[in-house]
């Protein structure tokens, strides 16, 4: 769209800078996409450790109360088995 004055006149300057603003807000929705999915496989493995860390902690308490005396062989078997099923 060529005016008059040998430039594109206000139509096409403004479907050319529709274009662009199109061209950009689909960059920026791509790009909030894959910022979300990053962080979304990146969730699940930060909530895994401190489950590990826990069962450890949990663990040794046990071992822990066995070794005072508090549990019987028995009684430590059960709960670790059951705390290891639990998780």
């Amino acid at each position: 769209m060529i005016g008059r004055r040998g430039g594109m006149g206000i139509v096409g300057v403004a479907a050319t800078a529709k274009v662009v603003s199109n061209r950009t807000q689909a960059q920026a929705e791509q790009k909030a996409a894959q910022q979300a999915q990053q962080q979304e496989v990146a969730a699940p493995a930060a909530a895994a450790a401190p489950a590990g860390d826990d069962m450890v902690a949990q663990l040794e308490k046990l071992a822990s109360l066995k070794a005072s005396g508090i549990l019987s062989e028995e009684e430590f078997t059960a709960a670790k088995a059951k705390l290891i099923a639990g998780n």
